[in-house]
Protein backbone atom coordinates (compact mmCIF):
# COMPACT_ATOMS: atom_id res chain seq x y z
CA UNK A 1 0.00 0.00 0.00
CA UNK A 2 1.35 3.39 -0.95
CA UNK A 3 1.00 6.89 0.44
CA UNK A 4 1.02 9.85 -1.91
CA UNK A 5 2.04 13.20 -0.46
CA UNK A 6 0.36 16.49 -1.45
CA UNK A 7 3.32 17.30 -3.74
CA UNK A 8 2.91 13.98 -5.60
CA UNK A 9 5.69 11.88 -4.06
CA UNK A 10 4.82 8.22 -3.56
CA UNK A 11 6.22 5.96 -0.85
CA UNK A 12 5.34 2.57 0.61
CA UNK A 13 2.99 3.08 3.56
CA UNK A 14 2.76 -0.57 4.77
CA UNK A 15 3.49 -4.01 3.36
CA UNK A 16 2.58 -7.61 4.07
CA UNK A 17 -1.20 -7.64 3.72
CA UNK A 18 -1.75 -10.05 0.85
CA UNK A 19 -3.62 -8.60 -2.12
CA UNK A 20 -5.14 -5.43 -0.69
CA UNK A 21 -8.54 -4.37 -2.01
CA UNK A 22 -11.03 -2.31 0.04
CA UNK A 23 -9.99 0.40 2.49
CA UNK A 24 -11.73 2.55 5.11
CA UNK A 25 -10.75 4.76 8.07
CA UNK A 26 -12.41 4.66 11.48
CA UNK A 27 -13.07 7.73 13.62
CA UNK A 28 -9.68 7.30 15.34
CA UNK A 29 -7.90 7.40 11.95
CA UNK A 30 -6.97 3.71 11.97
CA UNK A 31 -6.86 2.29 8.46
CA UNK A 32 -8.69 -0.95 7.66
CA UNK A 33 -7.68 -2.96 4.61
CA UNK A 34 -9.48 -5.96 3.19
CA UNK A 35 -7.68 -8.53 1.13
CA UNK A 36 -8.72 -11.26 -1.28
CA UNK A 37 -8.38 -14.02 1.31
CA UNK A 38 -11.14 -12.53 3.49
CA UNK A 39 -8.75 -11.05 6.05
CA UNK A 40 -9.30 -7.51 7.27
CA UNK A 41 -6.24 -5.79 8.64
CA UNK A 42 -6.24 -2.85 11.04
CA UNK A 43 -3.32 -0.45 10.66
CA UNK A 44 -2.76 2.00 13.48
CA UNK A 45 -1.62 5.58 12.95
CA UNK A 46 1.87 4.36 13.94
CA UNK A 47 1.62 1.80 11.07
CA UNK A 48 1.36 -1.30 13.26
CA UNK A 49 -0.59 -4.03 11.43
CA UNK A 50 -3.08 -6.29 13.20
CA UNK A 51 -5.47 -8.94 11.88
CA UNK A 52 -8.81 -7.34 12.82
CA UNK A 53 -11.15 -10.01 11.46
CA UNK A 54 -11.10 -13.00 9.15
CA UNK A 55 -14.15 -13.89 7.07
CA UNK A 56 -14.64 -17.21 5.26
CA UNK A 57 -11.71 -17.86 2.90
CA UNK A 58 -14.09 -17.73 -0.07
CA UNK A 59 -15.15 -14.19 0.85
CA UNK A 60 -12.96 -11.44 -0.52
CA UNK A 61 -13.13 -8.28 1.58
CA UNK A 62 -13.34 -5.93 -1.37
CA UNK A 63 -15.52 -3.04 -0.20
CA UNK A 64 -15.41 -1.55 3.30
CA UNK A 65 -17.42 1.25 4.94
CA UNK A 66 -18.04 2.33 8.51
CA UNK A 67 -21.63 2.72 9.60
CA UNK A 68 -22.97 5.43 11.90
CA UNK A 69 -22.72 3.18 14.96
CA UNK A 70 -19.00 2.52 14.36
CA UNK A 71 -19.31 -0.98 12.94
CA UNK A 72 -17.43 -1.94 9.79
CA UNK A 73 -19.51 -3.22 6.87
CA UNK A 74 -17.90 -5.47 4.26
CA UNK A 75 -18.99 -6.77 0.88
CA UNK A 76 -17.25 -9.38 -1.23
CA UNK A 77 -19.08 -9.82 -4.52
CA UNK A 78 -19.16 -13.28 -6.06
CA UNK A 79 -21.09 -14.74 -8.98
CA UNK A 80 -23.93 -15.70 -6.63
CA UNK A 81 -27.22 -13.83 -6.57
CA UNK A 82 -27.51 -14.41 -2.82
CA UNK A 83 -24.39 -12.71 -1.43
CA UNK A 84 -24.00 -11.20 2.04
CA UNK A 85 -23.07 -7.91 3.57
CA UNK A 86 -21.14 -8.51 6.77
CA UNK A 87 -21.16 -6.28 9.83
CA UNK A 88 -18.07 -6.37 12.03
CA UNK A 89 -18.19 -4.96 15.55
CA UNK A 90 -15.50 -2.72 16.99
CA UNK A 91 -14.18 -5.86 18.74
CA UNK A 92 -13.74 -7.66 15.39
CA UNK A 93 -16.74 -10.00 15.64
CA UNK A 94 -18.41 -10.64 12.28
CA UNK A 95 -22.07 -11.37 11.57
CA UNK A 96 -24.21 -11.46 8.46
CA UNK A 97 -25.97 -8.09 8.26
CA UNK A 98 -27.98 -8.84 5.11
CA UNK A 99 -28.18 -11.80 2.75
CA UNK A 100 -29.81 -11.83 -0.67
CA UNK A 101 -27.98 -9.39 -2.94
CA UNK A 102 -26.28 -10.03 -6.24
CA UNK A 103 -22.69 -8.76 -6.43
CA UNK A 104 -22.83 -6.23 -3.54
CA UNK A 105 -20.04 -3.71 -3.91
CA UNK A 106 -19.54 -0.08 -2.76
CA UNK A 107 -21.54 1.30 0.17
CA UNK A 108 -22.48 4.63 1.76
CA UNK A 109 -24.78 5.70 4.62
CA UNK A 110 -27.30 8.48 5.11
CA UNK A 111 -27.76 10.51 8.29
CA UNK A 112 -30.76 8.36 9.29
CA UNK A 113 -28.63 5.21 9.37
CA UNK A 114 -29.74 3.65 6.10
CA UNK A 115 -27.13 1.82 4.05
CA UNK A 116 -26.95 2.22 0.28
CA UNK A 117 -25.12 -0.51 -1.62
CA UNK A 118 -24.33 -0.99 -5.29
CA UNK A 119 -25.87 -4.40 -5.98
CA UNK A 120 -28.74 -6.23 -7.59
CA UNK A 121 -31.88 -7.18 -5.73
CA UNK A 122 -34.13 -9.89 -7.14
CA UNK A 123 -32.44 -9.49 -10.53
CA UNK A 124 -32.83 -5.68 -10.64
CA UNK A 125 -29.51 -3.79 -10.73
CA UNK A 126 -28.68 -0.45 -9.17
CA UNK A 127 -28.35 0.97 -5.65
CA UNK A 128 -30.17 -0.87 -2.87
CA UNK A 129 -31.26 0.83 0.39
CA UNK A 130 -31.20 -1.22 3.62
CA UNK A 131 -32.11 0.16 7.06
CA UNK A 132 -29.46 -0.55 9.70
CA UNK A 133 -31.57 0.33 12.73
CA UNK A 134 -34.15 -2.46 12.40
CA UNK A 135 -33.94 -6.01 13.77
CA UNK A 136 -32.54 -8.53 11.27
CA UNK A 137 -35.87 -10.34 10.91
CA UNK A 138 -37.62 -7.07 9.94
CA UNK A 139 -34.84 -5.74 7.67
CA UNK A 140 -36.10 -5.22 4.12
CA UNK A 141 -34.01 -4.05 1.19
CA UNK A 142 -35.44 -1.95 -1.61
CA UNK A 143 -34.11 -0.84 -4.97
CA UNK A 144 -33.45 2.89 -4.57
CA UNK A 145 -31.74 3.82 -7.87
CA UNK A 146 -31.96 1.62 -10.94
CA UNK A 147 -29.07 1.26 -13.35
CA UNK A 148 -26.63 -1.26 -14.82
CA UNK A 149 -22.96 -1.73 -13.95
CA UNK A 150 -22.99 0.40 -10.77
CA UNK A 151 -19.99 -0.50 -8.60
CA UNK A 152 -19.72 2.39 -6.13
CA UNK A 153 -21.45 5.44 -4.72
CA UNK A 154 -20.97 8.46 -2.49
CA UNK A 155 -23.21 11.23 -1.23
CA UNK A 156 -22.55 14.91 -1.89
CA UNK A 157 -23.27 17.70 0.62
CA UNK A 158 -26.11 18.90 -1.66
CA UNK A 159 -28.35 15.81 -1.21
CA UNK A 160 -27.17 14.12 -4.39
CA UNK A 161 -25.54 10.77 -4.95
CA UNK A 162 -22.61 10.16 -7.27
CA UNK A 163 -22.66 6.65 -8.68
CA UNK A 164 -19.68 5.01 -10.33
CA UNK A 165 -20.24 2.52 -13.11
CA UNK A 166 -17.59 0.44 -14.80
CA UNK A 167 -16.86 3.34 -17.17
CA UNK A 168 -18.41 6.61 -15.92
CA UNK A 169 -19.58 8.73 -12.97
CA UNK A 170 -23.15 10.03 -12.71
CA UNK A 171 -24.73 12.55 -10.36
CA UNK A 172 -28.26 11.69 -9.24
CA UNK A 173 -30.37 14.16 -7.25
CA UNK A 174 -31.92 11.96 -4.53
CA UNK A 175 -32.92 14.44 -1.79
CA UNK A 176 -31.09 12.32 0.81
CA UNK A 177 -28.64 13.81 3.25
CA UNK A 178 -25.64 11.54 3.20
CA UNK A 179 -23.49 10.82 6.19
CA UNK A 180 -20.09 12.32 5.59
CA UNK A 181 -16.88 10.75 6.87
CA UNK A 182 -15.99 11.04 10.54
Amino acid sequence: MYQITPNGNMAVYVEGMGVASGIAFDKDENLYVGDRSGTIFKISRSRQIYVFCTLEPSISAYHLAFGPEGNLYVTGPTTSSFDCIYRISTAGDAEVFYRGLGRPQGMAFDVDGNMYCAASLEGRKGVVRIPTNTPAEDRKAELFVSGPSIVGLAFTPSKAMVVATTNALYRVDVDVRGRMNW
